[in-house]
């Protein structure tokens, strides 16, 4: 048999490794290591309400080569982009032409977990993983008795490597459970015959507890195929051919993924339902807050608008962005007048906007662009001038604004004819209580941005997202996002914007290939 032929060539792979380099010798460098319990796969494979692993493999037993040009950073960087949860790095190298390489290479590279598929015959091959930059290890039942599969779980785990045990029918995903593995794994692969049934996973979910991280593998292709394991409780999705063959992985992951509902607050009241009518009430001068207009009411999938998140790029400081702004449309482009490196005059900002228009104009473009002027404790009277100078449509608080400051603020335009001028407010979260203070205020968008003491957002950190999931108002989201991990912030969070500086530009300069990037990937996600 096939697996059989595997197991044989995995022994003199691991004979030769030793004879280079001993255990002991690879134990004392694994030791030297930092060894944390946080577990980072299983984390990964939890935090939406389904999870894909990508897989980078060159070739398999059953269908040969998959991919001649095999650019396996690029592939890895193009899933991350994608939204994957982790990558999985085919190291079996005589039947899957893997290499250790490969995985060393796309840890140190990616910013999600990476699993080690591979034949695990010998804890030799786990401290590997561990020394090359994994996450997690594959477990194969059907290769280890239960003695030897449980000795391997517990030293993966004195790692700090996660375990994903790997079954194919009801006795082997008992034995998994018998272990304690908290991610089990179902072929619906044959390994002994390589035949498939992607209905085999669904028929063993039900044999463990669902607090286990229930994963399917193999012979997955479509939206249907992905929904019928939503359907059955089944978290995750470990999937090689179809993404290695898909020439735009990003439009694939989201077919797979689907449609993103959209995110809901007290009363099932959805982003954009929220703000809508609250702008409808500030302009009809009804005195009223977010929380007290909320009424509340079940959603219905077949009647909700598509959830789409509003784009800002900001920070835009030369003309010459211009044509790059013009091809990606962002919802808003921002201009910073605080103290920055971004920093612009009124006239520089004018300037872009007026350029930005005419061309839009010449273009017959109907979609408007709204200008966000971005401040940072400045005087109200020169955010007046500079808001009906520029124009702009939104002002960013950046500062340590007070309501009062706030209100006064509003007043004043008001009172120079700029009604339809929104005020934004940005925070710096660093605790779920920092948010609370803002939810009543009479504000028209809060910005939650990374905490940082010697900088007022553009710092590049990526805020805790985990401080976000329960936020029962709507935001745009700042603070460190990026290609690598844009789409993976709309899937779990799924914010009413985005706000986005720092991971646009090279050397300094706003990018436009970053930039176009960015919106090709948002737009395929929300599938605008």
């Amino acid at each position: 048999m096939i697996l059989d032929k595997i197991v044989a060539a995995t022994e003199k792979r691991v004979r030769d490794a030793k004879a280079k380099l001993p255990l002991s010798e690879l134990q004392q460098q694994v030791e030297r290591m930092p060894i944390t319990k946080d577990f980072p796969f299983e984390q990964a494979l939890q935090e939406l309400d389904f999870n894909f692993i990508c897989e980078v493999k060159k070739a398999s037993p059953s269908k040969g080569i998959i991919s001649e040009d095999f650019p396996y950073l690029d592939i890895a960087k193009d899933y991350e982009m994608a939204g994957a949860a982790a990558i999985s790095v085919l190291t079996e190298s005589d039947f899957f032409l893997g290499s250790l390489q490969y995985l060393q290479e796309i840890a140190a590279i990616v910013h999600i977990p990476v699993l080690r598929k591979d034949f695990i015959i010998d804890e030799y091959q786990i401290y590997e993983a561990k020394l090359w930059g994994a996450s997690a290890i594959l477990l194969i039942a059907a290769i280890l008795d239960d003695e030897t599969m449980a000795r391997f779980y517990k030293l993966a785990d004195s790692l700090g490597l996660s375990c994903l045990v790997e079954a194919h029918d009801e006795t082997e995903v008992l034995r998994a459970a018998k272990i304690g593995a908290r991610i089990i794994g179902v072929n619906n692969r044959n390994l002994k015959d390589f035949t498939v049934n992607v209905n085999n996973s669904i028929h063993l979910r039900n044999l463990v507890d669902d607090s286990v991280i229930f994963v399917s593998e193999s012979g997955l292709d479509t939206a249907e195929d992905i929904q019928c394991l939503r359907d059955n409780n089944i978290h995750a999705a470990l999937m090689g051919e179809s993404f290695m063959r898909s020439t735009d992985k990003v439009a694939k992951l989201a077919e797979l993924y689907g449609p993103i509902r959209h995110n809901t607050f007290e009363g099932n009241y959805t982003n954009q339902d929220l703000l809508e009518t609250y702008e409808t009430y500030k302009v009809e001068g009804v005195q009223t807050s977010k929380e007290e207009m909320l009424i509340p009411r079940e959603p219905n999938p077949l009647t909700e608008p598509r959830y789409e998140v509003k784009i800002k790029f900001c920070g835009i400081t030369q003309e010459d962005t211009v044509p790059v702004l013009l091809d990606t449309q962002p919802d808003y482009v921002g201009f910073v007048f605080a103290q920055s490196k971004r920093q612009v005059t009124r006239e520089q900002a004018r300037s872009i906007a007026n350029s930005l228009q005419n061309t839009l104009q010449d273009a017959t473009n109907d979609k408007p662009t709204s200008y966000v002027g971005v401040f940072v404790n400045e005087t109200i009277s020169t955010i007046v001038e500079i808001a009906k100078t520029v124009p702009l449509s939104v002002v960013q608080l950046h500062g340590d604004e007070s309501v009062d400051y706030i209100e006064t603020l509003r007043n004043q335009l008001q009172e120079q004819e700029l009604e339809s001028c929104q005020i934004w407010k940005a925070i710096q979260v660093q605790s779920k209580e920092d948010i609370v203070p803002w939810k009543q205020v009479p504000i028209d968008g809060l910005v939650v941005d990374s905490y940082s003491k010697e900088e007022r957002g553009g710092t590049g950190k990526t805020i805790d997202w985990s401080l976000l999931e329960e936020v029962q108002v709507p935001f745009y989201l700042a603070g460190g996002i990026g290609l690598h991990n844009v789409a993976r912030a709309i899937r779990r969070l799924q914010p009413y914007g985005l706000d986005m500086s720092s991971s646009l530009e090279t050397n300094g300069q706003k990018d436009a290939k970053k930039m176009r990037t960015m919106s090709h990937i948002i737009k395929t996600v929300t599938h605008r």
